[in-house]
């Protein structure tokens, strides 16, 4: 669409006679969530990784605000508005909390860290850092060491990481990977709310989150899409009922 924040227009990767991702097009509007679902194996993790530039695709495109970045990697991708949160936690442990959102603007290298008691004293870092962590809901553990904060308290600041850099869109892996219902609950909440100023793609197999925040839904199997359109049309659809989400759906 001529609206599309984010399009991919036959993407595809192959690793030896696997065939992860089969020519995938879709795309990502503004102010909305597409959830991509799937059964494990289905090629979703490897389509985030093209898109992200983890992985070079074997062919395809990748346009972001009319931009094509087929060619940049994940750096410059992320340079041009794209931010990432993972299926697994990529914090900083040894640091607190809001160290890890004062310096998640930066580039981590060893000068950096040699000169964190000087970054820690920017009054501007700081101040961003902590309107991140309030929008989060995680003022409270700014000063407490990540290591000490629980998993979903981990996944709400991955959150305000990935907004720290006010990215144009977000790829969202698996944010409710090992949470108990009230953690779910209140990350789903906080991805809710963030569309308005970030569209979301969004990988997960929670369906009741799914289903709670999708616009629209993208169902792969075996690295091609076999639905997309709205959850009632992608719910409806038999093809999809027998492939992945059971004939209760």
């Amino acid at each position: 669409m001529d609206d599309a924040l984010l399009t991919l227009a036959g993407l595809s990767k192959h690793f030896g006679a696997l065939t992860a991702c089969d020519s995938v097009t879709l795309d990502l509007r503004p102010a909305e969530i597409h959830a991509l679902i799937g059964p494990n194996g289905a090629g979703k993790s490897t389509l985030m990784k093209l898109i992200a530039g983890e992985l070079p695709a074997d062919a395809g495109s990748v346009t972001l605000d009319g931009e094509n970045i087929s060619d940049l990697n994940a750096v410059q991708r992320a340079r041009k508005g794209m931010a990432r949160t993972f299926q697994i936690s990529s914090l900083a442990p040894e640091f607190t909390v809001l160290q890890n959102v004062m310096l998640s603007g930066l580039r981590f290298k060893t000068s950096v860290f040699n000169m964190l008691p000087r970054i820690m004293n920017r009054s501007d870092l700081r101040e961003r850092a902590m309107e991140l962590l309030q929008r989060v809901d995680l003022t409270a553990r700014a000063e407490t060491p990540v290591a000490a904060i629980s998993h979903g308290e981990r996944r709400q600041l991955e959150v305000a990481l990935a907004l720290a850099a006010n990215p144009k869109l977000l790829l969202m892996d698996e944010p409710m990977a090992g949470m108990g219902p009230d953690g779910t609950r209140r990350l789903t909440d906080l991805i809710a709310s963030l569309k308005r100023e970030v569209p979301i793609l969004l990988v997960e197999h929670d369906m009741d989150a799914v289903f709670a925040l999708a616009d629209r839904l993208t169902v792969l199997v075996y690295g091609k899409i076999i639905a997309s359109g709205s959850i009632t049309e992608v719910r409806e659809n038999p093809a999809v009922q027998e492939a992945y989400l059971g004939a209760s759906a």
